[in-house]
């Protein structure tokens, strides 16, 4: 029987927990035997102290281990699934999973519903008419088997231990402990399956890791805590300081999306998706080194081989398979605003936050689990970072149900705009990738 202020205390002066003792702390949990204000008291006790990677670990496997685990021997290995940290405009997975399958890399995504200024891959997909992303476990497998890809929600029956403790950090200002974040976006993965996992850890303003610094640091346990774990771990550091792509909005990034697949990507996209696609294929051991990754990437890219993928997977979910080859099916807010330059020079400054910010305004995102969605509100980036721009020229235009919503998502981001009177530097989509020393 575990005492748990015998362990709130052991962590608050910053000893080591044994892996069985954090096993037993996670059980108690769920059993009803430790409270939520002692699990929370051991959470802010984490953040202040840390955990060793072996710690990390054992709370990922403990929190796995807490509900039921997706069983994907049936598919041929390794199982491969992508995680992003959360961005603006980050369609990379309708990308980036499409891509795979085309090469022959199936995977079982599990993603999640949006919440505060960054947007979920499902409601992305929900705007789409008719797709469904609550999938039974032996229907997302078989359809991955089928055709190489599935794109679905969590079950609750997947690591319930996170979406408790999550409920907690929420409450009680933990959110951002790095031991916390890494078992939590691990618990799932190893709970879905997967063996090896590419992750795409954003940096910037739009991201919640703000700084490289930060992001380097949750990198590293991510790579250090799935060592531990037997599971392959690769990051790669992408740009959030403005807006991926040229749009942001649940609909208009399926369109841009599409569009992408076609080989029309924005060049910042295109960087983003084929960097994640390149480390899922040398972890997958289907290229020799990041070159030839690359090149096997843009060479399915280009023959289209992904967009029919994508296809094939709205259809198999339910979801209207025309607006593939008719983008302009997906519904679209009426009213439009636009942010215009305030004076000719170098766009230096569009912030992501306070874009995310305002399209979740809109009604693109929720501030609570629950909120209703507005597929067809957003934004349109009409001028990127390093662009030379003249007096008056829109550089966003934003889209709305009404004027006065419209007018104050302008108002939103006109703080967040600068222009230089000398050339300003484009952002680098790409800042590094982190991944194991001992990886091949």
């Amino acid at each position: 029987m575990i005492r748990p202020a015998d362990f709130i205390e052991e962590k608050k002066r910053g000893r080591e927990h044994a892996a069985e003792a954090i096993g037993r702390w996670v059980a108690a949990f769920m059993a009803g035997e430790v409270s939520d204000a002692q699990m929370a008291a051991w959470m802010m006790a984490v953040l202040w102290r840390g955990m060793t990677p072996a710690e990390t670990a054992a709370l990922t496997a403990a929190m796995a281990a807490s509900g039921e685990r997706l069983d994907l021997s049936s598919l041929p290995g390794p199982h491969l699934d992508k995680h992003s940290t959360g961005g603006v405009g980050d369609k990379v997975t309708l990308v980036v999973v499409p891509l795979l399958a085309a090469l022959g890399l199936p995977v079982v995504k599990l993603s999640g519903h949006g919440l505060g200024h960054t947007g979920g891959t499902l409601d992305k997909l929900e705007s789409i008419p008719g797709f469904r992303t609550r999938l039974e476990a032996e229907e997302a497998v078989a359809q991955a088997r089928r055709i190489g890809l599935v794109v679905a929600g969590h079950s609750e029956r997947l690591a319930p231990a996170d979406a408790r403790m999550y409920a907690l950090r929420d409450v009680t200002a933990t959110v951002d402990s790095v031991p916390l974040i890494t078992a939590s976006i691990l618990s799932k993965k190893v709970a879905g399956g997967a063996d090896a996992v590419v992750i795409d850890v954003k940096v910037g303003s739009g991201a919640f890791m703000t700084g490289e610094a930060e992001a380097r640091r949750l990198a590293g346990s991510l790579v250090a805590t799935g060592a531990h774990l037997g599971l392959a771990v690769h990051c790669v550091l992408t740009q959030m300081e403005q807006p991926l792509g040229r749009t942001v909005g649940n609909a208009l990034e399926v369109r841009e999306a599409i569009e992408a697949l076609r080989g029309s990507a924005e060049p910042d996209l295109r960087a983003c998706s084929e960097a994640l696609a390149a480390e899922a294929l040398l972890m997958a051991g289907m290229a020799a080194d990041e070159e030839e990754a690359r090149a096997r990437v843009a060479g399915v890219w280009t023959k289209g081989a992904a967009l029919e993928r994508f296809a094939r997977m709205v259809e198999a979910q339910g979801g209207d398979p025309r607006v593939v080859e008719e983008p302009e099916r997906l519904e679209l807010a009426p009213v439009q605003a636009e942010l215009r330059a305030p004076a000719a020079g170098w766009l230096a400054r569009l912030d992501a936050r306070l874009v995310g910010e305002a399209v979740m305004a809109l009604g693109a995102g929720r501030r609570r689990e629950g909120d209703a969605v507005d597929h067809g509100v957003g934004a349109e980036v009409l001028a990127k970072v390093g662009q030379r721009v003249e007096a008056g020229q829109p550089l966003l235009r934003l889209r709305a149900r009404d004027g006065e919503a419209a007018r104050e998502a302008v108002r939103r981001v006109e703080t967040g705009v600068r222009v230089a009177p000398v050339p300003a530097p484009s952002l680098a989509p790409v800042l590094g990738v982190v991944r194991n020393p001992t990886a091949s």
